[in-house]
């Protein structure tokens, strides 16, 4: 399995052997107006989130027209699921961003619509470890493997911290593929760094990050924070081998007294930073 590694952006989509991974693949779509794109049934389920523009997805008799905000900082996003072998045809109703995530399946589940509506704001953390999560398709989400996740950061602010780990399948940690898709709200001059590290491997990855850039996590330990006034959005998908959904994490136990301590420290008061207003 490669090592964690982030690619700047401008980077192909990414399919498992370009990962070096086996479940996760990952694509940015830019389309004008009118213009389409084939989803094809190839043993795969799928996760379509707009991050800018409306699209229109039309999959047998099924037809779906969602998403609408201008940026991932307008509004949290919409997430059409897509069940394995669904072939359909992908449309940009306006202008339309859309990420597309795939993972191989083996049960084949309802196609699902995921909106404004149907999630809540979370916030989590504390002090300037505080974040704002939308859970598109966490754990109970009927699905095989995917699990999609929003998560926004103000500017100074950590997000996922203390640093955790989805390397290993055992109690109270389960082994997962994952990728960070960045977007930063002042995309010409924001920033964040991202630290990955395994202290058994001897691996210490800590980079700046720049918005449209995306970041593999196959294992290790990893924490992001966003630069002073550069408020950060990351779209995170994860999935891995293990029959049962869970997004159970391991964090660095060296860190534990920081983690204890964000009740007391209590949410930014910043937060929420996005609205969940429907669209």
């Amino acid at each position: 399995m490669s090592e964690p590694k982030i690619l700047t952006r401008g980077w192909d989509p990414i399919t498992p052997a370009d990962a070096g991974w086996t479940f996760v693949s990952f694509a940015v779509h830019t389309l004008a107006a009118g213009q389409s794109l084939d989803l094809p049934a190839d043993g795969q389920e799928r996760a379509l989130v707009p991050l800018a523009g409306t699209a229109s997805v039309t999959a047998g008799e099924q037809q779906w027209k969602f998403g609408g905000r201008d940026s991932v900082f307008d509004g949290v996003g919409h997430c059409l699921y897509l069940p394995l072998d669904s072939a359909g045809v992908l449309t940009a109703v306006t202008d339309l961003e859309i990420a597309v995530a795939a993972s191989p399946a083996t049960t084949r589940y309802d196609a699902v619509l995921v909106t404004p509506d149907d999630t809540e704001i979370e916030l989590r953390g504390g002090g300037n470890a505080s974040r704002q999560v939308n859970s598109l398709m966490p754990p109970a989400f009927r699905a095989d493997r995917l699990h999609v996740i929003e998560v926004w950061t103000p500017g100074g602010n950590w997000s996922s911290y203390p640093p955790h780990k989805h390397e290993h399948d055992h109690d109270g940690e389960s082994e997962l593929e994952e990728t960070y898709y960045y977007r930063l709200r002042d995309p010409e001059n924001g920033w964040a760094l991202q630290r990955v590290y395994s202290p058994e491997r001897g691996f210490d990855l800590a980079q700046r990050v720049g918005d449209g850039d995306l970041l593999l996590i196959p294992w290790g330990y990893h924490t992001t924070v966003a630069a002073h006034g550069q408020d950060l959005y990351y779209l995170n998908v994860l999935a891995g081998p293990a029959p049962k959904r869970t997004l159970q994490a391991f964090q660095d136990p060296s860190l534990k007294a920081a983690q204890d301590a964000w009740p007391a420290a209590g949410i930014d008061d910043r937060l929420p930073m996005i609205s969940n207003d429907p669209r």
